[in-house]
């Protein structure tokens, strides 16, 4: 009789697995699920701790034992998809940005969304001019140690945070200036809403970018956006297709396709399996953003002929029936617990002292690390806004009214005085120590590189690497004479 009773308890423990979620603030949630939970389970359990209900435009991102990136799918099981044993490590993200993120319906939503751009800014993919940039900056400022104070700021008081790559001690001072003179009596609500509105406007606001080259070798960053798909490669955005101007997407190997009424545009991802999580990714943002109901989505074939290759069909809600879902909420709004500018475990700054989680409150446990453990660890991005390292040239990203609209998405425009070149990330954030000794390398010319941590995507590059990338602006569109299109590839 014991041993039956052993030999269940046995059983019931090898049919449970530990998850670990890395959140947007940088704190982790984690969890025990059973082996053969889905996706849907995991997403709904993290989601019910951040007390959040427009939860359609977010996604939980993982790394398989092969070092590529991928999206949980929620219909699938968690254990089949990772690929590995568990523990499982996985991260909470910002899959589908909100177009218009002011329309957002609870704060609660927009400050999640706010930390993301924050990530991103930081990251480096988020570009944009250098009177933009301050004003950003002096947004998270003003959202996270609020009102400017003399006896709590000394003199240099925004040196001592890293917003962006890159640095110009003009552009500190211009940081501190509006900081202390434009935003005085802004809430952290306001200070976020204006800076999410402000990086709304940019060319690069959304983009995950996506390491590729073009058919003449030479380096590229692939991105769809909530209004779009978009190359940039260099210091130009050479491609931007509206979504309705998108007919199909394809790949094969390494090979992605994007067609429209004209042309084919023809890319080389690294491998067949991030060419794979390419065109997953194009599928899913496509239908996201131009169907008017998700009832229209329906599978789709990587190849012409839907009985070979690929084939996959997004499963969510679709952004207007999100929008429709988002306005039928009647609730008194979330508490949010923002946290300060304290340090975490990767993005130390100024304030000394354990970092607490920043939003809600059950399930959560602390990130305790030192300055020095920090300034080694910048790699990756947290919600905090860390101390910066070292001070360089501008490089931003001029905003979306100043570049070509998308009647002249084939004209190439210069984007910035240097190159767009984030490093892509393979790998997942560690929650153990030993995580962080790492090597770290980064993607350079389309070859597939290790880096220590999911989330510093796109970390700030060497000066060299910065120039290696992009020194050809060569077009790289591939214009073939458009064959008759299937129709289980079109959306």
């Amino acid at each position: 009789m014991l041993s039956r009773l052993m030999s269940s308890s046995i059983r019931s423990l090898d049919r449970e697995c530990n998850c670990t979620v890395r959140l947007l603030d940088d704190s982790e949630y984690t969890c025990t699920i059973q082996r053969d939970a889905k996706g849907q389970y995991l997403f709904d359990l993290i989601c019910h701790h951040l007390n959040l209900l427009e939860k359609d435009y977010f996604g939980i991102r993982y790394v398989d034992p092969d070092k590529q990136r991928h999206w949980l799918e929620f219909t699938k099981s968690i254990a089949k998809q990772m690929k590995s044993q568990p523990p499982f490590t996985m991260c909470l993200r910002v899959k589908f940005y909100p177009p218009d993120p002011a329309a957002l319906k609870e704060e609660i939503t927009r400050y999640l969304v706010f930390l993301q751009v924050k990530r991103d800014l930081y990251h480096g993919r988020l570009l944009c001019k250098t009177s933009d940039a301050a004003l950003l900056a002096a947004y998270i400022l003003q959202a996270e140690i609020g009102d400017y104070d003399p006896g709590k700021h000394p003199e240099g008081y925004s040196s001592k945070f890293q917003f962006f790559p890159k640095h110009s001690e003009k552009l500190e001072r211009r940081i501190a200036e509006i900081h202390k003179t434009e935003l005085i009596g802004q809430t952290p609500e306001t200070s976020e809403l204006n800076f999410l509105q402000k990086a709304q406007m940019l060319e690069t606001y959304g983009v995950d970018p996506h390491p590729c080259k073009d058919v003449s070798g030479n380096p590229a960053f692939l991105a769809f956006t909530p209004f779009g798909f978009t190359v940039l490669q260099g210091n130009r955005r050479v491609h931007f297709l509206k979504w309705e101007e998108v007919t199909k997407l394809k790949f094969e190997a390494k090979t992605f396709h994007i067609y429209d009424k004209k042309i084919i545009l023809t890319y080389f991802a690294p491998t067949p399996e991030a060419c794979k999580h390419l065109w997953k990714c194009g599928v899913e943002n496509q239908a996201f953003y131009k169907l008017e109901k998700s009832s229209q989505v329906r599978t789709v074939s990587s190849s012409n002929l839907f009985f070979k290759g690929s084939r996959f069909r997004y499963s969510g809600k679709v952004a207007k029936e999100v929008m429709e879902q988002s306005a039928k909420i009647k609730r008194d709004p979330p508490e949010i617990h923002r946290a300060g500018m304290v340090p975490s475990r990767s993005c130390p700054s100024i304030t000394h002292g354990p970092r607490l989680t920043s939003v809600p409150r059950t399930r959560r446990r602390a990130v305790h690390i030192s300055i020095m453990e920090g300034l080694e660890s910048l790699r990756d991005s947290a919600h905090s806004t860390p101390v910066r390292s070292v001070s360089h040239g501008d490089s931003f990203m001029p905003s979306r009214s100043q570049t070509v609209d998308g009647s002249e998405a084939s004209t190439s425009a210069v984007i910035s005085d240097e190159n767009y070149s984030p490093s892509d990330s393979v790998l997942p954030t560690p929650v153990a120590e030993h995580g962080m000794e790492m090597p770290l390398a980064r993607h350079l010319n389309g070859a597939p590189c290790s880096i220590d941590e999911e989330e510093s995507e796109a970390g700030t590059s060497k000066e060299g690497q910065a120039t290696e990338f992009g020194h050809s602006r060569r077009e790289q569109r591939m214009v073939k004479r458009r064959p008759a299109t299937s129709s289980d590839g079109t959306m």
